[in-house]
C-alpha cells in the first residue's frame, strides 16, 4: 500500500468512526446549511420531513431504456438534433456519413453540451449552443478509417456553437430556419484574442504574428451568459485536437495540458498544420480560453477573454457583485486541478451596455485554496491572487508577465498553493446571490496520485461517484478572499455500501442514488437541477444507478428527486429555461442506441424540449 492510501486510510477511519453517513450530516451539513440557508435540511431529511415546498412532482425510478423518461404529467420533445439544417437553404440531414463539409457548416452540429436561451419576445428568443466535439463512427460511413481533407473540415465545421432563433406556435418552441442571428460557430471563425495575453509571443505564428487573431474555438464544453446579452462559451479539452507524427520539443506545460506529439484520433494535424504540434508549437496556448459572443449579431466577432485564465473550462458562472465588480466562477475540468474566481477590474453600469462589454477584459483572477475544520467536512477558504509579482509569482518561479501567469495558470495555481480538485465541473450561483455551488464529478487519483491526498472537500480515495460543493463568500460579498464551505451532498451508493461515505450523504438514499454530478443551474425559483456524466454500467458499484439522468434538489429541505433519465449511453447536459420558465432544454450528448428516432435509426446528439402537460412552470 503507497502512502497516499494510508494516508486515506488514517482520514477515512477518521471519518468512520466520528462522521459516520448519518453522522456526516447531522455534525456538518446541517450546521453548513443552517449557516447558508437559515434552514436545517438534515434534520428534516433524518425525521423523515422530505416533503419540499419547491419539488412538486413524482420521481421517477431509474432506467436502462432508450428513450426521455419524465414523472407524470410532463412530456419532452425534440427541438433539433445534429444535422439538422439551420438555415433554410441548408441540405437536410442524411445518415449515410456522405455529407460534405459545406453541407455540415449549414447544419446543427454534433454533441450538444451547455447552452442558453436569450428571449427577444414572449414567443421569440435566440438559442446560442455548444457543439463539444464529434463522433466519427457516425460523422463518416468509413467511421474515421480513411481520412481526406475534406472530412477534417467536415468534422472541423461539426464543433463549436450554433446560434438560432426559435419560435414558439400553439405552445411548444421550434428552430426558425430563417432566423436573422442564426449562425454557425466553428473550429475556422476568426476570433479575437484580448486582455493580458493577447499579442504575446506565445500566441504568435506564422499564420498569425500578431497573436491576436485565432481561427476557431472546439471542444466548447459549458457555457455561461451575461447581464450586457453576451453568451460565454468554454474550451475544455482542446489538447485532443493536436497531435504530429514528428519529433516536437514539448515543455512541461505543454504535457500538463495534455499536448502530444502522436497521432490524434481526430487525426486533423494530417491535413491541416495549425494542429501539428511539431510544425506549430504555440497553436494549443490559443486555446483553452473563455470566449464571449454577441448572439443577436451574426457578423460580430467572438472575443477570447484571456484575463479569465487558460485551463481547461467547463463552465463559467457570472454573479454582479452587490459593489458592482462582475465575478466569474471558473472549473477546470480534469483530475487534481483547480477552482478559479475572477473579478473585473471595473464596475458593471446598468443599461450601459457598450462599456459593460469591456468588463472581462480586464480584471483579477483568483484560485481557491480550501481548509477543514477538525472532525467536519465543511471549513474555510480562501481565494489567492494570480497576479504576476505576487505570491511567488516571479521571475525565479518561471513567470516573466502576467500574460505567462495567464497562458500557463495551471501552473500559477499550484505556485501558489491552490487545493486539488476532483474535477471541479459545473458552477452555479443560487438567486439570492450569496451563494455557489459547483460540481466535482469523481477523481480515480484521489488518494493514490501524489499531490492528491484526501481531503475534506475532497473525502474519499478513488472516488467514482462524486460530490457537491458550495460556499458563501465573507459578508456575502463575492469580492472577499476568504468564504465558508460544507458539502451539499455526497453522491453514493447505499445498496451497495453502507454506513461510510462511499454510501452518499444521507439525503442520497436507494430511490434518488446517482454517480458523477455535472450540469447543475438553478432555476429562477431557487430549485437546483443536477446532470450526470457517469458510469451507467448498472452494476458493481453502479448497480441499480441506471442511464444518465437529471436530478432536482431542494437546498432549503436537503431532498433530492429524480425527475429525467436519458436514453442508452448519453450524458445528460446543457441546461436553459424560457423566459417563463415553462420550457427547460436539455441536451442528450452522445447517445449510443437509436435515439431519438428510435428502430434501427443513427443515434443523434439532441435538444429535448421538457414542458408540464398543464402549461405550468417546470417543477411547481
Amino acid at each position: 500500500m503507497n502512502k497516499f492510501v494510508e494516508k486515506e486510510s488514517d482520514f477515512s477511519n477518521m471519518v468512520n468512526a466520528r462522521l459516520s453517513r448519518r453522522g456526516f450530516l447531522m455534525g456538518t451539513a446541517a450546521a453548513g446549511v443552517g449557516a447558508f440557508l437559515a434552514l436545517n435540511p438534515v434534520a428534516e431529511a433524518i425525521a423523515g420531513n422530505m416533503n419540499s415546498a419547491l419539488l412538486n412532482f413524482e420521481a421517477i425510478p431509474t432506467s436502462t431504456s432508450d428513450s426521455i423518461v419524465l414523472p407524470k404529467g410532463y412530456s419532452w420533445n425534440t427541438l433539433m438534433s445534429w444535422g439538422d439544417p439551420i438555415f433554410a437553404n441548408a441540405p437536410k440531414f442524411n445518415p449515410n456519413g456522405k455529407q460534405d463539409s459545406k453541407a455540415q457548416a449549414l447544419q446543427f452540429g454534433d454533441n450538444t453540451d451547455g447552452m442558453s436561451v436569450f428571449s427577444l419576445s414572449n414567443d421569440r428568443a435566440i438559442l446560442a449552443v455548444n457543439n463539444e466535439y464529434t463522433n466519427y463512427e457516425f460523422l463518416f460511413a468509413h467511421q474515421g478509417k480513411e481520412m481526406t481533407a475534406d472530412d477534417v473540415a467536415k468534422a472541423q465545421a461539426a464543433v463549436g456553437i450554433t446560434i438560432v432563433e426559435i419560435v414558439r406556435k400553439n405552445g411548444q418552441w421550434m428552430m426558425d430556419s430563417a432566423g436573422k442571428a442564426n449562425r454557425r460557430i466553428t473550429a475556422n471563425t476568426e476570433m479575437e484574442v484580448t486582455g493580458p495575453a493577447a499579442g504575446h509571443d506565445l500566441l504568435k505564428t506564422k499564420a498569425d504574428p500578431t497573436g491576436k487573431k485565432v481561427l476557431g474555438t472546439f471542444n466548447n464544453c459549458a457555457n455561461g451568459e451575461t447581464p450586457w446579452g453576451t453568451y460565454l462559451t468554454c474550451e475544455e479539452n482542446f489538447n485532443d485536437f493536436f497531435g504530429s507524427e514528428q519529433n516536437a520539443e514539448l515543455t512541461p506545460d505543454d504535457k500538463r495540458y495534455g499536448i502530444k506529439a502522436e497521432q490524434s484520433d481526430y487525426q486533423w494535424h494530417n491535413f491541416d498544420d495549425r494542429f501539428d504540434v511539431a510544425k506549430n508549437p504555440n497553436e494549443p496556448n490559443r486555446f483553452g480560453w473563455v470566449v464571449e459572443i454577441d448572439p443577436n449579431d451574426p457578423t460580430s466577432t467572438p472575443l477570447k477573454r484571456t484575463a479569465l485564465g487558460r485551463f481547461k473550462h467547463e463552465n463559467a458562472a457570472l454573479v454582479v457583485n452587490d459593489d458592482g465588480h462582475v465575478v466569474v466562477y471558473l472549473g477546470d475540468d480534469e483530475r487534481g486541478e483547480h477552482l478559479y474566481k475572477f473579478v473585473s477590474k471595473d464596475k458593471y453600469q446598468e443599461g450601459n451596455n457598450a462599456t459593460n462589454r469591456n468588463l472581462l477584459e480586464e480584471g483579477t483572477l483568483y484560485v481557491a485554496k480550501f481548509t477543514m475544520k477538525d472532525d467536519k467536512l465543511e471549513g474555510e477558504g480562501q481565494w489567492l491572487e494570480l497576479t504576476y509579482g505576487k505570491n511567488g509569482l516571479t521571475k525565479e518561479s518561471g513567470f516573466n508577465s502576467q500574460a505567462e501567469v495567464m497562458i500557463f495558470a495551471r501552473r500559477a495555481a499550484t505556485q501558489v498553493g491552490a487545493t486539488t480538485m476532483d474535477r471541479p465541473e459545473w458552477v452555479a450561483v443560487h438567486p439570492d446571490k450569496k451563494h455557489v455551488f459547483c460540481t466535482l464529478t469523481n477523481n480515480k487519483y484521489r488518494g493514490v496520485k501524489e499531490g492528491q491526498d484526501v481531503d475534506g472537500v475532497n473525502p474519499r480515495a478513488e472516488n467514482h461517484y462524486g460530490q457537491i460543493v458550495r460556499w458563501e463568500s465573507t459578508n456575502g460579498d463575492h469580492v472577499s478572499d476568504t468564504f465558508q464551505w460544507d458539502l451539499y451532498l455526497i453522491a453514493g451508493n447505499p445498496t451497495v455500501h453502507k454506513d461510510n461515505l462511499y454510501a452518499g450523504s444521507d439525503n442520497i438514499n436507494k430511490d434518488n442514488m446517482f454517480n458523477s454530478p455535472d450540469g447543475i443551474g438553478f432555476d429562477k425559483a431557487g430549485r437546483l437541477w443536477i446532470q450526470t456524466d457517469g458510469n451507467y454500467s448498472n452494476k458493481g458499484d453502479f448497480a441499480g444507478q441506471g442511464n444518465n439522468q437529471m436530478l432536482c434538489g431542494d437546498p432549503n429541505t436537503g431532498e433530492i428527486r429524480r425527475f429525467l433519465t436519458g436514453p442508452i449511453g448519453c450524458e445528460i447536459t446543457g441546461l436553459t429555461f424560457s423566459e417563463d420558465q415553462k420550457t427547460m432544454f436539455v441536451g442528450v450528448q452522445h447517445p449510443s442506441g437509436h435515439f431519438p428516432q428510435g428502430g434501427n435509426s443513427k443515434p443523434r446528439s439532441t435538444i429535448v424540449m421538457v414542458t408540464k402537460d398543464n402549461g405550468s412552470v417546470i417543477g411547481s
